[in-house]
């Protein structure tokens, strides 16, 4: 499948059972619901995969998955991270065998890296591929890859087709970008959507959230992409908490994506495998108080359709 992203490309979770064994069953759910929910994409194993947590063959295995219950409706595009050039070429071959539309890779900060090394790492990467490609450029103890550098390797290697950013204050960067590039570059917002209502408007080509709140980010990023941002609002302010709190620690946020996505009848269990953070009684509580809340606004969105 071709890959044009215009609107919500979640990241599919990784269901577990009890025991912490995939449960296939429900990934085959969660795929289904991004479907329904209006998604243009789908993307995994990524961090809200607990891709970090899946050995080499459980990688492989859920984008295999979802590719099948995909069937044609989505792209896939399969996340690959590495700190190792040779082991992503190789994780991005299999996924390609797959059936994978794309190839999505986050840049290597596992410790600081100059800009030119970062460059480097995915010059090789991307001249061993030739499926479109994504990169993830989340830095939060410092700046992303400079325009100027993504550009560069944008010109170098066409293929290169859209950059996930996740900070803030970058409607001037998305801007650059694609005046840097012509317009041949898309910008992906992630950190959860914290920032569509503002960036929608601003050219971002997408956003990269959770998979549990697709429904009402794509209504909200529909809105303010139309110019009816001040209609959007209510919406984007309802699920804005949820977004805040669970994105405080990646473990916590596993917790509270998995049990919206039970709350919303899409997941059996929600399982996180360990090593996990434990959320206290008070964080439980909290959570299930601001997935009420997204309940409520997921039945006023039907309540909408049906009007």
């Amino acid at each position: 499948m071709t890959l044009q992203i215009d609107g919500i490309v979640p990241i599919i979770p990784t269901p577990f059972e009890a025991n912490e064994e995939i449960a296939w069953d429900d990934l085959d759910r969660l795929v289904d619901f991004a479907v329904t929910s209006g998604a243009c994409a789908i993307c995994l194993p990524a961090y809200a995969s607990e891709f970090y947590k899946l050995s080499e063959e459980e990688r492989l295995a859920v984008v295999q998955r979802a590719v099948a219950r995909s069937a044609g409706r989505l792209p896939v595009i399969a996340q690959v991270n590495y700190p190792s050039v040779k082991l992503a070429v190789a994780a991005a071959s299999r996924a390609r065998e797959a059936g994978a539309s794309a190839i999505c890779s986050a840049a290597p900060r596992l410790f600081a890296m100059p800009e030119a090394d970062l460059l480097a790492y995915f010059d090789g990467l991307l001249r061993s591929i030739r499926l479109p490609f994504v990169l993830q450029d989340f830095n939060p103890g410092g700046p992303s890859l400079s325009v100027a550098a993504l550009a560069r390797l944008h010109r170098d290697h066409p293929h290169f087709r859209y950059v996930k950013l996740e900070e803030p204050l970058m409607a001037g960067k998305v801007a650059a970008i694609r005046e840097a590039t012509d317009g041949g570059l898309g910008v992906l917002e992630g950190w959860g959507g914290m920032y569509t209502l503002e960036l929608a408007p601003a050219g971002i080509a997408g956003v990269v959230p959770g998979l549990a709140l697709t429904d009402i980010l794509s209504r909200v990023f529909r809105l303010a992409r139309q110019g009816r941002g001040e209609e959007a609002r209510p919406l984007f302010e309802g699920i804005l908490p949820q977004i805040l709190y669970s994105l405080q620690n990646m473990e916590l946020f596993h917790h509270a994506e998995k049990q919206l996505l039970k709350a919303r009848g899409v997941l059996r269990n929600t399982t996180v495998r360990k090593a996990a953070l434990t959320p206290g009684p008070h964080e439980q509580e909290y959570i299930a108080r601001l997935n009420a809340r997204v309940l409520e606004l997921v039945q006023t969105l039907e309540d909408l359709s049906h009007a």
